[in-house]
């Protein structure tokens, strides 16, 4: 049997998961940081492919957590991850097709993500609004299969979901009320 420390690892790696996706509300509930939600959505996607990928090896597999590991390292990127592991690694037709489909949708993401943290690039409310989206399809695709229960937090942004960032008080007396300019 591996040695994938059962289901705490699991659950660490789905903390992960749900943790870099409450960075996102709060990322967007504090400040208008764009470019930082599309990083962190992108990282979330990533911990999926992550999980998608142990899991099929604990599944059908008796490699070792540490070989595992030195794979995810190897494939490099979600890019690296669907191309060279859970691509090749489906048997069923249909879902490799699927998953073929759901790389090309990713490479969007990927790309805008590699942008922002490489070139310094910015990114707009609506793109980062449809990458968010774009990244919580992708993760729930690529977990659901091997967790059926599992819940992304959050709801999917539109227009009007998107939080306003809140105001900091510049300047409060001691009852915490505006002072007077």
């Amino acid at each position: 049997m591996p040695d994938w420390n059962g289901p705490r690892l699991t659950c660490h790696i789905e903390h992960k998961l749900q943790s870099q996706w409450k960075k996102i509300d709060g990322i967007l509930e504090r400040r208008k940081e764009w470019s930082a939600a599309i990083v962190r959505a992108a990282t979330a996607a990533e911990i999926a492919a992550n999980i998608a990928i142990r899991k099929r090896f604990e599944s059908e597999s008796k490699f070792s957590s540490e070989f595992v590991d030195s794979l995810l390292r190897w494939a490099n990127g979600i890019d690296g991850k669907f191309g060279r592991l859970i691509i090749p690694a489906e048997r069923d037709e249909v879902r490799k097709k699927a998953l073929g489909k759901l790389k090309k949708r990713s490479e969007r993401l990927n790309k805008k993500r590699n942008a922002i943290v490489h070139q310094g690039a910015f990114a707009s409310k609506r793109e980062m609004r449809e990458l968010v989206n774009l990244s919580r399809e992708i993760v729930n695709e690529l977990v659901i299969p091997w967790e059926p229960e599992f819940v992304l937090g959050g709801e999917k942004l539109t227009s009007s979901k998107v939080p306003k960032a809140k105001k900091v008080l510049k300047a409060t007396n001691a009852k915490g009320r505006k002072k007077k300019s």
